[in-house]
Formats: C-alpha cells, structure tokens, sequence
C-alpha cells in the first residue's frame, strides 16, 4: 500500500480540491500520510495568488523531494497553470498539472509508481497543463468533513479581468457545479454530521450564470433551504456589485443563511477601484452592505483590503481606513499590493516603494481592530445570544464561531466540541467575545 503526502497553498477553493484528491487517492487503495514524512508519493497544490505565493510553492515542492528522492512528485494548482516550464525545471518534479485536471493526479502517480526504477526520477515526465477558453467544471466532491464546518466548491474561474491579479490566467472562464450535485454533497456531508457548509468558489457570486437562466446563486440556496439540506450555510468571498437588491431579497429571507458576508472590497477608494477594473464603487459597496443589514440586522461584514496599489496616494488610502468605519467591518484580511507578471498593474507607473506599503498595512490592521471592538463591544452591551457551534478546546474551555462568524469562547464542564449552543457575550478582548452557556 502506497503512502501518499498531500500539502495545500493559497485559499479554501484549493483545500477542498486537495481533500477531493486525497479522497480520489484513497478510493485507489493508496493511504494518505503526513506530507512532512517519507511518502512514495507528494501532491502539492499550489497557489499564484502573489510573489510570495510562488516562492512557498517552490519550497514546498523542493521539501517534498528532499523527504525522499525517489518519491513521485506532482504539482497542481494555480502555480502549475501559469508556470508550467518553471515548475517542470526543479529537479525531482514528476509530473506538473494545471487547475482543469487534478484529479488525474492519482492516475499518473499509479503510472509513475508502475514504471520507476529504485534510482528515482530526476526529470519532469508528464506535463497537463492546457488552455482553459474551453475548460468545463471538474466534477469532483468530498465525502467527509469535520462535524464543525465543511467546504464545496460550487463554482470555479473567474471573468473579472481586475488589472492587478492573475487568478483569472490560473483559472479560466466561470464554471459551475450542477445544482442537484450541490444539493447531494451538502446532504451527504450534513448526513455525517457536519453542522455548517461553506460554500465557496473563485467568484462564487457568479455561480450558475453558465448554466443559464433560472440558474444563479439566489436559486441554489433556495434550493439547499427548501431541500433542508444542512443546518447553516455561509458563503464564501463575495463581490460587492453581486449583493444587489435581486440577491438580497432573495438569499437573505432564506433561514439557512447565516447573517455574515465577506467582501472582497480591495479598496474604499472610487480613483483607485477604477484603476483596478473593479465592477462597483464605495457608494454601492455601502449602499449593498446596508441593504443586507435591513433584512439581517444582526449581520456582520469581513472584507479583502489591499494597501500600496500603484499610484495609491495618502487620500486614498484613508479613503480605505473610512470605508473600515462606515462599514462597521467586523474584520479585515489586510495584504499589499504584489506585483504579478503578465497583469495591467505590474507595468502600471507610480508604483508604491515596499516601506509606504508596510506603514499603511499597520496603519490599516490598528483601525480594523479599533472597528472590530467597537462592534463587539456593542453585542456585549446589548447582551445579544449567540448561536455558536464550537469548534476547539483551550485553556479550560471552548472556542467556536456564531453565526455571525465571531469567535467566541466559554468554560463547560462536558465536552461540547462540535455542538451547536447558545452563548451570552459578557466581555471581550483580542477580537474574542467571553461568555456564557444560556441552558
């Protein structure tokens, strides 16, 4: 029985691939080990999200090989789709595929198992990596999850063709997961006892619109409610032009969606979104954000905020930190601008020195957290329940998100991981609101 070592980069969208894969490999009779042990087989799936991420990815790989030599070494993913003669030069790569194929991983490994010699490989023998104008979803799908929260992926690439990122090159026009297979995964993992499924994409606000009408997020998630197919759903990063009215009236009625929206935002600045070919401004960000809060008055926002795109002046960048405060964000994934070959932005002129980007990106993290305390220091005073599924034990206790994706912790004398429970937030410190059990 051959051992294979499985390692994910980059965002949720590939660590539920990366769980199909390792589910594929099982299915094959092979057992899934720990990536840092001596495997016959490694499976990186990379990311090219920024510069940093192809270097981890290359670290990866190279770590992969040095755990053992005369290991199959294949790399997929994002990486893989943009680089494929880069990655195919590290000495000891096996195979290199790209995002339209991976789970043919666990064919070519069987191939490659089959056909070496005690000495190992040296070379790259198999590259799959094509163009992807024409590519159609992958029909993949994980049948376990943790009882707390699990992953679909419901729809991959992306049309957006935002001057400063290369997800788009990586991943191809979008596509979209059938609606019935939606519906048979999440009952199929909620069956298992998973309490929340996420769903997620590359654009999961653009889900359906390849199918074609009748087809669109709004439509899938009155499915999974009507259908009764889980407990919670929550959704993965969301463009803020797709949270108009037709989707709001629609989704946020629905009882199985949680009150809590990720938006990928990039920036509060008109001048700089513009610069970006994003599809919306601040003002219908805003206008979107505080129509969900009518239908969801309890609804808190995350959002994606970068700092140091080229040509970024002082002004617009506190138009970033004011976006923070008049969203009353809850939090905020704060990254710098990276420079990505092949995009609009990298050949853009005024780009912002490193140091500028690292004062803004500590200047922003301190005014998300001011953000973040205010809003939880008004549930505390308002002594508002929340419905928490816990997650982890620590230092005599638990901690789990709400609904509202807060993260929560509370002292039980039983073991209540996995379990749904009604907290009374008391306090708060560190972006973690204390409380108690409500019986």
């Amino acid at each position: 029985m051959f051992k294979v070592g499985l390692y994910t980069l980059g965002c949720k969208v590939s660590s539920y691939e990366t769980e199909a894969v390792a589910e594929a490999f099982e299915r094959e009779g092979f057992t899934v080990s720990d990536f840092d042990g001596v495997c016959d087989v490694y499976v990186i799936n990379t990311c090219t999200v920024t510069a940093e991420s192809d270097a981890k990815s290359r670290k990866y790989i190279r770590r992969a090989i040095r755990k053992n030599p005369s290991a199959v070494v294949i790399a997929i993913g994002c990486y893989t789709q943009r680089a494929p003669s880069e990655v195919a030069a590290i000495s000891g790569v096996s195979a290199v595929i790209g995002t339209a194929d991976k789970l043919s991983a666990v064919e070519i490994a069987k191939k490659l198992l089959s056909e070496r010699g005690d000495e190992g490989r040296g070379r790259c023998e198999i590259i799959r990596v094509g163009l992807l104008t024409d590519a159609t979803f992958e029909e993949m799908k994980i049948c376990r999850a943790p009882r707390t929260r699990g992953y679909v992926k419901i729809e991959d690439g992306c049309d957006c063709k935002c001057t400063y990122c290369a997800i788009s090159q990586a991943r191809g026009p979008v596509r979209s997961k059938k609606p019935e297979d939606v519906l048979r995964e999440v009952k199929a993992l909620a069956a298992g006892g998973t309490k929340e499924i996420v769903l997620t994409g590359i654009e999961t606000g653009s889900y359906g619109k390849d199918i074609g009408e009748g087809c669109d997020l709004g439509s899938l998630l009155a499915l999974l409610d009507r259908e009764r197919a889980c407990e919670r759903i929550r959704l993965g990063s969301m463009a803020p032009e797709l949270l108009g009215e037709r989707f709001v009236s629609r989704a946020c009625v629905l009882p199985i969606l949680v009150p809590h929206f990720h938006v990928s935002m990039q920036s509060g600045s008109d001048r700089v979104l513009g610069a970006m070919k994003r599809r919306y401004n601040r003002r219908m960000a805003l206008a979107n954000i505080a129509r969900i809060r009518e239908y969801m008055p309890e609804c808190t926002f995350t959002a994606d905020l970068m700092v140091g795109f080229p040509g970024e002046t002082e002004e617009d960048f506190l138009d970033t930190v004011r976006f923070v405060k008049e969203a009353r964000l809850l939090d905020a994934h704060v990254f710098a601008y990276s420079k990505r070959e092949g995009t609009e932005a990298a050949v853009m002129a005024e780009q912002v020195a490193d140091d500028v980007k690292k004062e803004r990106s500590a200047r922003l993290i301190s005014a998300k957290n001011r953000m973040r305390d205010e809003v939880l220091s008004d549930i505390c005073e308002r002594r508002l329940p929340l419905e928490c599924i816990m997650e982890t034990a620590d230092k005599g206790g638990y901690v789990g998100h709400s609904d509202s994706y807060i993260e929560v912790f509370c002292e039980s004398e039983k073991d209540i991981r996995g379990e749904c429970v009604s907290i009374l937030p008391i306090t708060h410190k560190n972006g973690i609101i204390y409380g108690e059990i409500i019986t």
